[in-house]
């Protein structure tokens, strides 16, 4: 068996592509905030990437750039001032944030309408009440190139490496949603080995390279690789040891081109999505 590829760079652009028609029934262009505290490397590409496409897209999009040494103080009076902006419609705080400033304090002061990131608490809690609300991107990306393969998710058995509020978690409550039978492991789960071999699809988000070895996927099984690890070479590689990985699954995402492109992709639907509950 050889896994068929989800290309995340296509079906991401699948996606936005797909908001255009949306954006031009509104009164004016969504508008996207994105907050960069320090000179981060890996944050400065995220952050460009992310506001570039939404100006290709013909949103309002605003970077705001700030010096590591920033207190939390004008932090927080920046997410004051970005809630009362009527031209705002998503506020996103890139992270890591420097030393010195509490990551759940800033993110909690995000309103919940703009927390197009997903992780204000009472967006957390809404999702697993299955209520609407702004859904975490990364989760929301992969439960995307899942629908992509055409399998019925119903009764399958799903099991999610890695218990991060970021994606962990949420991706359980979106599995459930999808009715799968969910196990939620880590890396020191007992038998990780069994738990991943019972299962037809395989979110591996723990940030340990190769911890997922291919010989213990399932035949068939959809393997959804959200790692973003450096290799002793230098180069990026996932969660899941990916050549022996692709002679058993039915279906994979490469590290890089995966999933990455989709957490893009979710985020401008989300500031879209936003845009749209503030114009009613």
């Amino acid at each position: 068996m050889s896994a068929r590829i989800l290309d995340g760079k296509v079906i991401a652009l699948e996606v936005t592509e797909a908001l255009r028609p949306r954006i031009a029934q509104l009164a004016r262009p969504p508008g996207l905030a994105v907050v960069l505290v320090g000179d981060d490397p890996a944050s400065a590409v995220y952050v460009r990437n992310k506001t570039r496409r939404a100006g290709e897209l013909g949103m309002v999009q605003r970077q705001i750039t700030l010096p590591a040494t920033t207190s939390e103080a004008d932090l927080l009076a920046l997410v004051d001032a970005l809630n009362a902006d009527d031209a705002i419609d998503g506020i996103l705080v890139q992270l890591p944030l420097p030393a010195g400033l509490d990551k759940d304090r800033v993110l909690d002061r995000i309103a919940p309408e703009k927390d197009v990131d997903g992780f204000h608490p009472i967006n957390t809690g809404k999702l697993w009440q299955r209520r609407p609300a702004l859904v975490p991107c990364t989760p929301a990306g992969v439960v995307e190139l899942l629908r992509r393969t055409g399998v019925a998710l119903r009764g399958v058995d799903a099991i999610v490496v890695g218990r991060s509020n970021i994606v962990g978690k949420p991706m359980v409550a979106l599995l459930e949603q999808q009715d799968c039978t969910v196990t939620l492991a880590h890396s020191r789960t007992r038998d990780l080995a069994g738990a991943v071999g019972r299962a037809d699809v395989v979110v591996a988000a723990v940030g340990v390279l190769e911890l997922v070895k291919g010989a213990w996927i399932k035949p068939g099984a959809i393997v959804i690789d959200v790692g973003m690890n450096k290799r002793p070479d230098g180069k990026l590689g996932g969660d899941v040891e990916f050549g022996p990985a692709t002679e058993r699954a039915g279906w994979i995402t490469p590290v890089p081109g995966g999933v990455g492109p989709m957490t893009i992709a979710m985020l401008l639907a989300n500031t879209v999505g936003a845009a749209e509950r503030a114009s009613r």
